[in-house]
């Protein structure tokens, strides 16, 4: 019986290749460092050929500058199933709150942004800190939320678009600078005592930005 030869691989295929190698990169990296960390045990951990490594990247180096900031900056699908959308700005804050930690404190990114943390000098192309990266995506649907807010009339009057992306900003920090701090020392406080962080720290964010409760003047 003769064999079948397939053909080239759908682009789903190609992305979910792609991602497997990207997800094994990672891995190598986390568990031996950049300096330990090998083309060898890339194309291994990724079930792929050397050549098939190869072909994606031409050194360590270049691995190294696209999947850090890729691992840093994503968010994954458990992560986007904490941003919810209500009425509710408060609620909707809480609940992005809680992705925000859960995501900044989890080991393996901990771990990446300490090696991109490390390795930082001999990388000029990363213009941005580590902090900076495991931002950008959060600070993004934040952003985006926040606006949409704004147009329902939950955020204070005349708040700019500009405004409202350093809003962004300051809440993460507001949120999760700490837990986050801690994490690197290998410090992860209770869930309730993270809880009771979280809601003090949207309460103080919504003073700043929040409209006014008109049935407060009454």
């Amino acid at each position: 019986m003769a064999s079948t030869r397939r053909g080239r691989p759908t682009q789903a295929e190609a992305e979910q290749l792609d991602r497997a190698v990207r997800e094994a990169a990672v891995a190598t990296f986390v568990e031996s460092g950049y300096a330990g960390a090998s083309m060898d045990a890339i194309a291994r951990t990724a079930g792929i050929t050397r050549k098939s490594l190869y072909a994606r990247y031409p050194d360590k180096r270049a691995v190294f500058v696209d999947v850090i900031p890729w691992a840093l900056a994503r968010l994954e699908d458990d992560d986007a199933a904490g941003v919810v959308e209500s009425d509710d700005l408060e609620a909707d804050l809480v609940a992005f709150g809680r992705m925000a930690i859960r995501r900044a404190t989890r080991p393996e990114n901990v771990a990446l942004k300490r090696i991109a943390m490390n390795e930082a000098e001999q990388f000029p192309e990363f213009a941005v800190t580590a902090d900076s990266m495991m931002w950008a995506a959060r600070q993004r649907v934040l952003t985006e939320l926040l606006r949409r807010h704004r147009a329902k009339g939950n955020l204070a009057a005349g708040l700019a678009d500009e405004d409202v992306e350093l809003a962004a900003e300051h809440f993460l920090a507001l949120v999760e600078g700490v837990p986050s701090r801690l994490a690197d020392f290998g410090i992860h406080r209770s869930a309730a005592r993270e809880e009771h962080h979280l809601r003090r720290a949207v309460r103080l964010f919504l003073h700043g930005v929040a409209a006014p409760d008109p049935a407060a003047d009454k």
